[in-house]
């Protein structure tokens, strides 16, 4: 079972930047995804980026330019990063982040990202 916590959300202002955090315990096995979504209020889950352990990612277009996913299994707790750079309103957001491998998904219980003025 792998545990899940996220980090690093908050108020930005339109145009900063925040980094979420997603440290992943458990047992870690290999070759596994991870990745971040994120749901704004009244709207479906968004798959926003994913990270395999070989470093492979995938964008959805509406972040591609603006958000690097990145991920650190340097050590017994895996962490992956969402950097998310010239926040727009429309990114406010709770957003959840994923630890997978086959058809097997844990998540996190997911942090309030807010751009505002």
């Amino acid at each position: 079972q792998v545990q899940l916590v996220e980090s690093g959300g908050g108020l930005a202002q339109p145009g900063g930047s925040l980094r979420l955090s997603c440290a992943a315990s458990g047992t870690i096995l290999n070759r596994n995804v991870m990745g971040w979504y994120r749901q704004a209020p009244g709207k479906e889950r968004e798959a926003l980026a994913t990270i395999s352990t070989g470093g492979n990612t995938f964008y959805a277009d509406s972040i591609k330019v603006r958000f690097t996913i990145t991920r650190d299994d340097a050590s017994d707790t895996v962490t992956a990063y969402l950097q998310m750079n010239t926040l727009e309103p429309e990114d406010t957001a709770v957003y959840y982040c994923f630890w997978g491998i086959g058809g097997s998904r844990s998540w996190g219980r997911g942090i309030q990202v807010t751009v505002s003025s």
